[in-house]
């Protein structure tokens, strides 16, 4: 979607949902607005200024959408029908809906339609009244929003109507974010007094905006000249200056300790099968990256299959993703693993091998082209705890995702008696044999657990990432680490290594760089484990003291 166009379906959206907020204005007003709407053709730019100030008095759902489509220049009208269009330019088409009704007209021809022109004195009129639409409107997000907006592009013209809807506004968030919005635009007040004020004003908001309207204030200019003439204001910019910097460097570090978690999330999910696997069984399965490349594939394949539903879609490819994965995992397993236990060297090659096959496997039914994955709505965005710090809603979910597959794990080893059987071989291979439990099919059936997990983890990281045939590989080694830092076979460690992992690699990124920040914690892993071998957490029994 090109950004015209967006630029031209935002206001059509606004339609709809202000028509939610007013249904009784609506109707009852569709005369007056239709036949005021009609008049916008005239040439009088005076006749032009008294439609708009009409337009805006009648309340009407559809006024926000239209003022925002004739300041933009998208606001035509069809020559022959006098229908008022929102007109979007893509190449050589003209793509018109009628802004009456919202209805999807298709392409028109360029000389069928004639441009509502306005000057700059409409301009402002249209940007004050779009302003006091947004400030007053029933949603607290979109005032919310209004009021940011004004922070980013503070003009005096907005000050009445801000200040209007100050008076009215009752939620705590709104009226603090207006508050702000004044202050910012009284710094350009031309009274010393006022522009005090208003950094004072500013003492306790918290953005990054705020910082650069301050700086403005403070800075040297070439000439050597400041932005604010009067000591006063200059001192009082500088200490609030330095308060959000203060600030700022506290968001940055808990930012990064986020995307720290985050990071570690994603490496619980990719290496925590690999360490049922790789405890119970004792195998070097490089194929686990193409397990997880499985489960990312499986989520595209629903999506195709689900078009309509998206957000459902997700939901489904996460039971799919496991099946599909932890099948692959068992038929390797009963193929070609089970022959090579004790032998790790083979089992590391085949497994290698296998991983080669399974890429160009999917390389011939999906191409080698990277195929992308639609986030959910209920997942796109972030949320903005204020100007210096946002979460997004994608990751958000996945570490309690993460969280979640690790709970319901521990819970099946505790408290199932495939788990008892399991945490039998994992302890004592040759006594749990002896003891009638069938090790070869809890061996088959571990393996595509441990598979099933990693096509789950796929499923995440398809919100996060294009999902190609390399997926997986991207993140074999760093499983294995996280594996061995935590302890072999034990799922708390593999939690704390996987946290630990990702939070020191985030912190340490800004400061190293990428490469040389993974370079320096592999050789932080390996001289850890020369010095504790079974990792963190080392799991205790008979077969592992051997």
């Amino acid at each position: 979607m090109t950004s015209s166009l967006r630029t031209l379906i935002a206001p059509l959206l606004s339609f709809f949902i202000l028509s939610c907020a007013f249904p009784a204005t609506v109707f009852a007003q569709d005369a007056p607005f239709d036949d005021l709407a009609g008049k916008l053709t005239t040439r009088s730019f005076s006749e032009k200024a008294r439609l708009i100030d009409s337009l805006a008095a009648t309340k009407d759902a559809r006024t926000l959408g239209l003022f925002q489509s004739l300041l933009a220049g998208q606001l035509y009208y069809i020559k022959e029908t006098g229908a008022i269009v929102a007109v979007d330019k893509t190449d050589d088409q003209f793509l018109a809906t009628d802004i009456l009704s919202a209805e999807m007209m298709g392409a028109v021809a360029k000389r069928s339609v004639k441009k509502i022109g306005v000057n700059n004195k409409l301009r402002k009129q249209l940007r004050s009244l779009i302003a006091s639409y947004s400030l007053s409107n029933p949603d607290v997000d979109i005032r919310l929003e209004a009021a940011k907006a004004l922070v980013k592009n503070p003009q005096k013209d907005f000050l009445p109507v801000l200040e209007a809807a100050l008076v009215k506004e009752t939620d705590k968030g709104v009226r603090t974010a207006m508050v702000i919005a004044r202050s910012a635009i009284l710094l350009g007040s031309e009274d010393a007094e006022q522009r005090l004020t208003a950094v004072e004003g500013l003492r306790e908001a918290n953005d990054k905006q705020v910082m650069t309207l301050l700086e403005q204030l403070v800075l040297e200019n070439e000439d050597g000249s400041v932005g604010e003439p009067d000591e006063r204001v200059r001192l009082a910019a500088q200490e609030v200056l330095a308060k959000l910097h203060t600030s700022a460097r506290f968001y940055k570090v808990a930012e990064d300790l986020f995307f720290g978690i985050s990071l570690g999330s994603v490496l619980l999910l990719a290496a925590i099968g690999l360490a049922i696997t790789f405890g119970v069984m004792g195998v070097i399965n490089m194929a686990h990256g193409e397990m997880i490349m499985l489960g990312a594939y499986t989520t595209y394949v629903v999506q195709l299959m689900m078009p309509n539903h998206i957000g459902m879609s997700l939901v489904v490819a996460v039971p799919a993703a496991f099946l599909v994965s932890g099948l692959f995992g068992v038929i390797i397993e009963r193929s070609v693993i089970r022959f090579l236990y004790g032998r790790p060297l083979e089992t590391l090659l085949a497994t290698f091998g296998i991983s080669l096959i399974l890429q160009q496997l999917v390389r011939s039914v999906f191409s080698p082209l990277n195929r992308p994955v639609i986030t959910p709505e209920w997942m796109s965005g972030s949320w903005e705890i204020n100007g210096m710090l946002s979460l997004t809603y994608n990751r958000l979910y996945i570490i309690f995702f993460a969280l979640a597959v690790l709970f319901v794990l521990i819970q099946l080893l505790k408290r199932t008696f495939f788990g008892l059987q399991m945490r039998a071989v994992t302890q004592n291979r040759a006594m749990a044999s002896s003891m009638g439990i069938r090790t070869g099919w809890v061996d088959a059936m571990t393996f595509g657990l441990g598979s099933g997990v990693a096509g789950i983890a796929g499923v995440a990281l398809s919100q996060l990432t294009n999902v190609g045939p390399n997926l997986g590989q991207a993140y074999i080694i760093d499983s294995f680490m996280v594996v061995v830092f935590g302890g072999v076979g034990n799922l708390l460690g593999t939690l704390v290594g996987a946290m630990s992992l990702g939070i020191v690699n985030k912190f340490a990124e800004p400061m190293l760089g990428a490469v040389l920040a993974k370079i320096l914690i592999l050789v932080f892993v390996i001289l850890f484990i020369q010095r504790r071998p079974r990792g963190l957490f080392a799991l205790k029994g008979r077969f592992v003291e051997d």
